[in-house]
């Protein structure tokens, strides 16, 4: 099975889009540490009347956001406060998980829908007929598991960008590991991403590369730590 995809009896076929880090506003001290560590920084994005704004960084088949609020007031906002961005991000030193694991549809998704139960999430920069679909009964104490339905051809549009790194396996430690939801074990056992017990948040990320061969603990300045 691809370390980037996923297919099981009550899921349909999905791979890894990307995985998002809240961080503090510009997220300078973790781009920094990407750049440090190897990553190309991509373009950055915007995302009006959400309230938040993001920096990236592409691999040949997913990339990393880099992800923060700038405007409290629409990230609060009726339409975006169900996504729970402004919960996770204003909470990151009282317990919140950083996370977010966003997958889209697999080349042998056919016209399957969202992996695990979610409710459509419309935001104003998207046309009215996409959503992004929200799972449901997470925690904040855990990553938001989020699909983007419309996002097929993920390869070819990041291929725009710069890469120098794949992603062979997204793993991401917990200190609640008990408490994770069925989506997120389901997620688990089809072997997308795995979990583990931790004292702290942080996401390991083996990507294979014809640099080096070596582990990169890229804490404090991203919850991250990078094999390659």
């Amino acid at each position: 099975m691809s370390p980037a995809s996923i297919a099981g009896s009550d899921w349909r076929v999905a791979e890894l889009d990307h995985l998002f880090v809240l961080c503090p506003a510009s997220a300078d001290l973790a781009a920094q540490a990407l750049r440090r560590a190897g990553l190309q920084e991509g373009s950055p994005n915007d995302h009006p009347g959400q309230g938040t704004a993001c920096r990236r960084f592409f691999l040949e088949n997913a990339y990393i956001e880099l992800l923060w609020v700038r405007d409290p007031q629409e990230a609060q906002s009726e339409s975006t406060r169900p996504t729970r961005l402004w919960d996770r991000w204003s909470r990151l030193t009282r317990g919140a998980c950083p996370f977010g694991i966003v997958l889209r549809p697999g080349d042998d998704a056919g016209e399957a829908g969202s992996p695990f139960p979610s409710w459509p999430y419309r935001p104003r920069y998207l046309p009215a007929d996409m959503s992004i679909d929200f799972a449901t009964g997470t925690s904040l104490e855990e990553p938001e598991l989020i699909y983007l339905g419309f996002q097929r051809g993920g390869r070819a549009r990041r291929s725009v960008q710069p890469t120098t790194h794949s992603l062979v396996s997204l793993e991401v430690g917990l200190p609640h590991f008990d408490a994770r939801s069925p989506a997120a074990r389901a997620l688990e056992a089809q072997g997308l991403v795995s979990f583990r017990p931790a004292a702290d948040y942080h996401a390991v990320l083996t990507l294979n590369s014809a640099v080096s061969n070596n582990t990169v603990d890229l804490r404090p300045g991203i919850p991250m730590i990078l094999r390659r």
